[in-house]
């Protein structure tokens, strides 16, 4: 074998490991599905237990399914916090990243409905519309960080019911920054013992428009000049101040009740009180079916 071929297939071996490694870094980030995502519509649901929920005060269903984007450390922390706010309270959790739950009777067997850190085009039409039909009727949903990003686009009910706004993108470089949070509605059920104003590090998301213009209630804002709401990436940097700049917000739609939170990336986020109060708070007025009734804390 000559000295060059000796060289070449040498290069090409080290290539085909880089290649190998950089696939692996991609995958284990949690990124492969946002270079690669997935169309996949899961059809048989999973066995809910026969006495889930019996004597349970809230019955809540935790998606985390990802075919976009995976928060992979996300999904841990928020798992961690809401069993122990289930255990606490006596609530009844099931967690599931399976599709087929998104059937009418499936549905019917929960009051609350937790997309935690769920992504990508993760329900078939049809489970779509159940959900849509479920909500409406008087169910209950809470969306956390990646629920909210621009995967979810090509379904655009959610967009325009649930969330309100388009994602434009999210801090880079760095990816996470500690900033001011204020807290703008003290008087929501869902800021019940919220500190006026909190610290908290977060990858934070900005938005074309702000919620409230579509009729969203704002709940919490984020103060832009206590962290650098930029991306930066291979030398060019993107500004993408808000100015009025929303992380939480709430509507009633139909009779049903729903809450966003763009907080959430890191399982540190769930770690810090105030955010963890926000979340235990969001499943009491989400699981109240009067609240947007009586106007007391609900619209």
């Amino acid at each position: 074998m000559s000295r060059l071929r000796k060289v070449l297939l040498a290069l090409a071996a080290a290539l085909a490991l880089l290649v190998a490694l950089v696939l692996v870094g991609v995958y284990r980030s949690g990124a492969w599905l946002l270079l690669f995502p997935s169309h996949d519509h899961d059809t048989v649901a999973p066995e809910i237990p026969a006495d889930f929920g019996a004597g349970a005060s809230l019955r809540v269903l935790v998606f985390s399914k990802t075919n976009s984007f995976r928060h992979e450390e996300g999904i841990a922390g928020a798992r961690r916090l809401l069993d122990a706010i289930a255990a606490r309270r006596g609530f009844a959790l099931f967690h599931s990243e399976n599709g087929a739950l998104f059937d009418p009777a499936q549905l019917a067997r929960f009051d609350v409905v937790v997309f935690s850190n769920a992504s990508g085009d993760m329900l078939s039409p049809e489970q779509e519309r159940a959900f849509e039909q479920w909500l409406m009727a008087g169910g209950a949903w809470i969306g956390i960080h990646s629920a909210g990003d621009a995967s979810h686009a090509e379904w655009t009910w959610y967009r325009d019911t649930l969330i309100g706004a388009d994602f434009i993108g999210h801090i880079l470089g760095p990816q996470t920054q500690k900033a001011h949070v204020v807290v703008e509605d003290r008087g929501h059920p869902a800021t019940r013992g919220l500190p006026a104003e909190f610290e908290h590090e977060e990858e934070w998301y900005s938005w074309k428009t702000s919620p409230r213009e579509a009729g969203f209630s704002v709940l919490l804002t984020v103060d832009e000049s206590s962290y650098t709401p930029a991306i930066r990436f291979l030398g060019s940097e993107t500004d993408i101040r808000m100015g009025d700049h929303p992380i939480a917000w709430w509507r009633c739609t139909g009779r049903g009740r729903a809450l966003y939170s763009t907080m959430g990336h890191w399982a540190s986020a769930y770690e810090n009180p105030p955010h963890a109060r926000l979340l235990e708070n969001a499943l009491d007025w989400a699981g109240d079916r009067s609240a947007c009734e009586t106007g007391a804390g609900g619209g």
